[in-house]
């Protein structure tokens, strides 16, 4: 298999991370080439340089002026979400796929928007919602999925984080509106939902910024969902708290199956299993046992990118692609109107409600 050509679109802040971690096992097997790099802060460029071994006259500044001189398969969208629209316009103009960062837009609009002109354009695009390819939450998903612990009753997951000091948690995060939803739910209830196994029906949210969060939007959160299937979802997200808890890639998720409790809790999971005997007996336990975590050859973003080149090599859509992925943004757009307005939100509505708004402009 050729490797497929490709620019990164970003290459400072998580885009560095890209740079140094996730590309270059990809180019040492021969998923990619990246033949240039675009971000518009010129220092940010010398993760390209220094990581990828990409020479200066590969580096750009001008996004548009990258595209044009250098033809390629595809482009990556590691920037702001509310940039996200403009990189994929100049990428469907120059007639490449897209593997863009989560969320798809700074909107549901923006998203919907997206998603409409990648199909028009006939092109592919796929959304790298990496925490559900992760190792610890693809074993759990397996579990909840085998039947062998009965059926699944509720999920509740915990993701807590202190990130209360500006500039904690990336400058620009702590400027936007509603930074825990678009920047950090946007995961773990994409996750949650998938491993509940059903599209969400309802959302009920509440959200806030306490007095030492220094933040411009809300970075705290408590969210309810239930599910098309009945199965009903638990979520504490906060940036602003005393301790990291359970931070990025170390969350807590309870599964509260028929058979036994499923326990995620900082990369390592426990399995309680139903006794079986009269409530008398039933004794506290302080340790499950230990579950072997499931394995595979990549996780997380090299496992997308691999996904994504088989699919523009005629492989099966990743499963994140844009259309599918527009699921992950209703509901994090659900939870702040269901937080603004008090009421629940019923997220189907919501997303064929923006669709026809969006068809109508």
């Amino acid at each position: 298999m050729k490797p497929l050509r490709m620019i990164q679109v970003g290459t400072g802040g998580f885009g560095g991370t890209w740079c140094n971690r996730f590309l270059p096992p990809s180019v040492a097997e021969g998923f990619v080439e990246v033949i240039a790099a675009v971000d518009i802060n010129p220092d940010a460029l010398n993760n390209a340089k220094q990581h990828l071994g990409l020479s200066d006259g590969q580096c750009y500044t001008d996004l548009r002026k990258a595209m044009e001189e250098n033809p390629a398969d595809f482009c990556t969208v590691v920037v702001p979400p509310s940039f996200h629209e403009q990189v994929v316009d100049a990428a469907l103009e120059h007639d490449l796929h897209i593997l863009s960062e989560k969320p798809i837009a700074d909107t549901l609009e923006g998203s919907i928007r997206i998603a409409n002109k990648v199909a028009k354009a006939g092109k592919k695009m796929g959304v790298t919602m990496s925490h559900r390819f992760d190792q610890d939450k693809t074993t759990l998903r397996g579990m909840i999925r085998s039947g062998d612990y009965g059926d699944l009753d509720y999920l509740i997951c915990r993701f807590t984080c202190d990130n209360r000091q500006f500039g904690s948690w990336g400058e620009f995060r702590h400027k936007i509106p509603d930074a825990l939803m678009v920047e950090g739910a946007v995961h773990q209830l994409d996750f949650l939902v998938d491993m509940a196994g059903a599209k969400c029906d309802t959302i009920y949210a509440q959200t806030w910024n306490p007095p030492w969060g220094e933040y411009q939007g809300d970075s705290q959160g408590l969210v309810t969902m239930t599910c098309e299937n009945g199965k009903r979802v638990f979520y504490e997200g906060a940036k602003s708290n005393a301790m990291s808890l359970n931070c990025w890639g170390n969350d807590y998720v309870r599964a509260e199956c028929e058979k036994a409790t499923l326990i995620l809790n900082r990369r390592k999971i426990e399995l309680f299993r139903h006794g079986g005997g009269p409530p008398d007996k039933y004794l506290l336990k302080d340790k499950g046992e230990t579950v072997a975590l499931a394995e595979r050859p990549r996780w997380v973003h090299r496992w997308l990118i691999e996904q994504f080149v088989g699919w523009l090599n005629g492989g099966k859509p990743m499963v994140t692609n844009v259309d599918d992925t527009l699921q992950s943004v209703a509901l994090i757009f659900g939870a702040i109107q269901s937080s603004r307005t008090g009421q629940s939100v019923k997220v189907q509505r919501l997303l064929q409600d923006t669709r026809r708004k969006v068809e109508e402009e």
